[in-house]
């Protein structure tokens, strides 16, 4: 029984799990999407058998795992979404190598997302200043690469959640500070030993280890 945020649900966990049928083609899995911290309550629970979470680097309240095995996958930044025409789309700050300000984004109208992912960018931002004017509130990935796509305003997403979706009419900008997010398995130390669970860690691990060579 595995719980996955949606866009680790899109891109880690199929590869995973095509490769878990195929090792071990007698293992059934059933999938939940929860973001975290729901997904962590339904494994400490015995809701799920493994979670897969993430938790941002340097944030306030930083979720604990003690009491879990935690196996790290990847780290995954977050990045600007601006519409093609955006004037910081035409800086080639991304193409260079380099990055933007993120008060550089402090006049934009925002759409914004889950409300954990929104509670992070409010953070960052009024680390740099300001506090963002959000006009759109959706956590359909599409719905807000649409949305900055019709140049009705930016919006901060995991890089994971680009790699899911395939943007029209979107440019992806990489912020200054930088803000990452560690991406990871869960589980509880009984069900460590059980070899489906620990299989399944084990494909998450490699599936995880493709997407960062594929970056």
């Amino acid at each position: 029984r595995l719980v996955s945020f949606p866009s680790g649900s899109s891109t880690l966990v199929p590869t995973a799990l095509a490769a878990l049928r195929a090792a071990h083609p007698g293992t059934r899995v059933s999938l939940e999407e929860a973001e975290p911290p729901k997904s962590v309550e339904l494994l400490r629970e015995g809701d799920c058998d493994v979670a897969l979470a993430f938790r941002y680097e340097d944030a306030a309240g930083v979720e604990e795992w003690d009491d879990l095995v935690v196996r790290p996958l990847l780290t995954d930044r977050l990045v600007a979404l601006v519409p093609e025409r955006h004037r910081l789309a035409h800086d080639g700050a991304e193409a260079a190598g380099g990055s933007v300000a993120i008060g550089e984004l402090a006049r934009e109208p925002w759409i914004a997302g889950c409300p954990r992912c929104r509670g992070q960018l409010v953070e960052v931002c009024e680390g740099a200043g300001f506090t963002p004017r959000i006009d759109f509130a959706t956590d359909d990935y599409p719905a807000v690469f649409g949305l900055v796509g019709a140049g009705l305003g930016v919006a901060v997403l995991p890089q994971l959640a680009v790699e899911s979706v395939r943007p029209r009419g979107v440019r992806t900008v990489a912020l200054e500070p930088e803000v990452r997010r560690e991406i990871v398995a869960l589980t509880l130390p009984d069900l460590a030993q059980v070899p489906a669970v620990r299989a399944t860690l084990d494909e998450l691990a490699r599936a995880a280890s493709g997407q960062t060579a594929g970056h």
